[in-house]
């Protein structure tokens, strides 16, 4: 692809970032007592500035203990692709197998970390306000050699055979086989300043367990509120020693950090739905479509003026690494089945038209399904006034691409009303011919004809000279 402005300074940003893991709290395994009444509070014992900034590390309180303690604590079922059984597995015991059969292959584990959206969910003054796609768990190791790698591997696909139902016939079944079956995705990064690998485990419900191996990682997170890391080891040990249930007064010291840098500012933004980020050009697709995510759940910037800028560096780097069209389709296609995730209920127990948009399943609401269409409008936004880096025809492109997506979403979502509409007043005798929803749905000549449910708004972007408000319209696809 052809870049007007590459943004020199692109190449030089990029520093060597600190090792992921920390070891300031691995042997952190005393109960406290008694803890104070705030979200967080300083960890006298645990300090690191970065910069002159704030404390990275704090202490979490026993409400954030007890939420990660039910995190850890429920059954996460792993689903198997055909005769393979549902996997039900607790991710404390996950965590526990799998670090034992690390250091049994003499693969030492530093700490284990709860990474991600559910950090974050542990973390916010509202939890259940915070929702949470796949569970991220970083375990900190020595991937030095390929033999590490290949080591890392064999321990979770060997940790998966444990936890398969009495009666099945372990020894038929090859590491291979267990592969096909559960995994979602197998990762390698290997580079300058990079040394990790990341095993998803697949959920049918969009949530996905996903086991990151970290030796080192140059970037660790997008923006300041998915910066947080949760070291879980204390509460292994816990796990392990204590003979009491988890209590307001007996509890063992959990640590939280935030690679963001400023523990307390971050937890700042994320408790009052704030954008905050460093250098976007360091991240792999700029961080934009997680820029964009952030924004069409009601997230604002902590400085309109600078994020400005930050948006040109974010488009940047996207279409540096997503350089054609077809891999710009299939990463927001990918992006889109992943964060947003639908239940069977919505989808009617029917296929979505758009494949894999939208598809996940989970524990999503309605409201994420109607997310989709603000999402790629608010998307083709700041592509449209962001982008600096593109010849004018690779612009209109990448924009008439995101375009067409969301008037396939839109017009999935209204024949999904209609026919939930027309499935109502079936049995009804006011149904005739003469009723307005015996209308078909059209798809030709780039314009979609359907009649608008009166649950979902026309879509407030489209410009087209012969789009009407009208209840029956020719709405434009593209």
């Amino acid at each position: 692809m052809m870049m007007m402005d590459p943004l020199a300074s692109m190449a030089s940003v990029v520093d060597s970032r600190r090792k992921s893991t920390t070891t300031a709290a691995a042997s952190s395994s005393a109960v406290a007592d008694s803890q104070p009444e705030s979200t967080v509070s300083s960890s006298s014992s645990v300090k690191g500035n970065v910069g002159g900034a704030g404390q990275r590390f704090a202490v979490l309180s026993y409400e954030q203990v007890k939420r990660l303690h039910s995190v850890m604590d429920a059954v996460v079922p792993i689903h198997g692709r055909g005769n393979f059984p549902t996997l039900e597995i607790k991710l404390k015991e996950l965590v526990q197998v799998v670090r034992a059969k690390l250091e049994r292959d003499g693969v030492k584990v530093r700490d284990i970390r709860v990474n991600g959206g559910a950090a974050s969910y542990i973390l916010a003054a509202d939890g259940a306000q915070q929702s949470y796609n796949d569970l991220d768990l970083i375990f900190a190791v020595d991937l030095s050699t390929q033999r590490h790698f290949d080591r890392v591997k064999t321990a979770v696909l060997e940790s998966l055979l444990d936890f398969l139902p009495e009666g099945a016939n372990k020894k038929r079944i090859s590491s291979c086989s267990l592969k096909e079956a559960y995994v979602h995705k197998m990762v390698k990064v290997t580079g300058e300043g990079d040394r990790w690998s990341l095993i998803s485990l697949s959920n049918h419900g969009g949530r996905n367990v996903e086991l990151k191996f970290v030796d080192t990682m140059r970037r660790q997170f997008e923006f300041s509120v998915d910066s947080f890391q949760i070291v879980l080891d204390s509460l292994l040990v816990f796990y392990e020693c204590a003979e009491m249930p988890m209590a307001d007064n007996f509890y063992p010291t959990v640590v939280g950090e935030s690679v963001y840098g400023d523990f307390h500012e971050s937890l700042y933004h994320l408790n009052q739905k704030l954008i905050a980020t460093r250098n976007p050009e360091e991240i792999r697709g700029g961080g934009l479509l997680k820029y964009c995510n952030l924004l069409v759940r009601g997230y604002k910037a902590v400085c309109p003026v600078t994020i400005k800028s930050l948006e040109r560096y974010m488009c940047s780097r996207f279409f540096i690494d997503f350089s054609d069209l077809q891999q710009q389709q299939q990463k927001l296609e990918n992006y889109l089945t992943n964060h947003f995730v639908l239940s069977a209920a919505e989808d009617g127990g029917e296929g979505d038209a758009l494949d894999g948009v939208g598809g996940g399943g989970g524990s999503g609401s309605r409201g994420e399904r109607c997310l989709i269409y603000d999402y790629l409008m608010t998307l083709h936004r700041v592509v449209d006034e962001s982008t600096v880096c593109l010849m004018n025809h690779e612009r209109r492109q990448t924009l008439n691409l995101i375009e067409e997506l969301a008037f396939q979403v839109y017009f999935q979502e209204q024949q999904r009303l209609f026919h939930k509409h027309h499935q109502q007043h079936s049995c009804c005798a006011a149904t005739s011919s003469s009723s307005p929803f015996n209308a078909t749905i059209h798809y030709g000549n780039a314009f979609y004809y359907t009649p608008y449910a009166a649950t979902a708004a026309p879509p407030a972007h489209s410009n087209h000279p012969n789009y009407s408000h009208h209840p029956y319209a020719w709405m434009p696809c593209a």
